[in-house]
């Protein structure tokens, strides 16, 4: 059971999947649902600093190079919009905007992809990663409750 909530861990940190897909893993295998949601929300917070510190200055920093140069220049230019136009859309509301960016599982839509534009609108890092966590919180809770009545009513109807 341990190998299984390694790979929950392991799932959760996983760039578009995240915790998202590491719930619905651990529900099919029967895991129990909280101490996979705990462990998906370790694995899936753990490079939320890494991103915010690094990522624009990895992203600046091969925007220039041959090969990797022009997917990393459309990175940054379609984040810097993205992110633009979210900050006016959501003005003072940045951190519910955020919040809200991660917390509502849809593909594209996880901690990665948050920290990612919180680091390009130069929001201060403590609210980013406050917000983020929310975001994978409520995600969580949505995916958990999600997993558990689905994967219940497959097993209801086969046993």
């Amino acid at each position: 059971m341990f190998g299984k909530y390694i790979l929950v861990f392991f799932i959760s940190m996983v760039p578009l999947i995240e915790l998202r897909g590491a719930l619905p893993y651990s529900q099919a295998f029967g895991l129990p649902l909280v101490p996979s949601y705990i462990v998906a929300i370790i694995g899936n917070m753990l490079p939320v600093p890494i991103i915010y510190l690094f990522a624009r200055k990895v992203l600046e920093w091969g925007k220039d190079k041959p090969y990797i140069g022009k997917f990393f220049t459309f990175c940054l230019e379609k984040g810097e919009k993205g992110g633009q136009k979210l900050k006016e859309k959501a003005g003072r509301g940045l951190f519910v905007a955020l919040l809200l960016f991660v917390g509502v599982p849809l593909p594209g839509t996880g901690a990665w992809t948050g920290t990612l534009a919180a680091s390009l609108l130069d929001m201060d890092f403590k609210s980013s990663v406050i917000a983020v966590m929310l975001g994978v919180l409520l995600a969580g809770i949505i995916m958990g409750v999600a997993s558990a009545g689905v994967f219940g009513a497959i097993g209801a109807l086969f046993a």
